[in-house]
């Protein structure tokens, strides 16, 4: 007989912990441009973060993630949007946080090939992804 764990890992989605880094001065936003194909088709360009486990304190797995995929500290400001995606490589949940770009030099990990700073209303034009409308208005309002 299967124990309780097993059975909720097996139905427990993809938890996802993504950073919206601005640079307050610059007004601008981090992106990043993927080198493997992502869970979701046609995801190259992302915000930098990754899975987080059940256990983690979300704001400081959200920092040590940016930390170890962009070489940037970043200060948490909170949680800005949460989704549930239901797509063909299962389910997965993200938790998107608005963070400051305290210092750092930037040093993309291996995931990506590129990092980039744009202005909030030029993610769209990066992301082959659609932005939920609420994100997409959480980013036209940085700008």
């Amino acid at each position: 007989m299967a124990g309780i764990g097993q059975l909720i890992n097996k139905e427990a989605p993809l938890n996802l912990a993504l950073g919206v880094v601005f640079d307050t001065e610059r007004k601008k936003v981090l992106i990043a441009k993927r080198k493997k194909q992502a869970q979701i088709s046609g995801l190259k360009w992302c915000f930098p973060g990754g899975k987080i486990e059940y256990e983690d304190d979300l704001e400081e797995a959200i920092k040590n993630k940016i930390k170890e995929k962009t070489g940037l500290r970043v200060e948490s400001l909170g949680s800005i949007f949460a989704e549930t995606h239901f797509r063909n490589e299962g389910k997965m949940f993200s938790i998107y946080y608005l963070c400051e770009l305290i210092d750092g030099k930037e040093k993309p990990s291996e995931d990506f090939e590129e990092m980039k700073w744009v202005s909030p209303g030029e993610v769209e034009d990066y992301f082959k992804t659609e932005l939920h409308p609420s994100l997409r208005e959480y980013l036209k309002d940085l700008g």
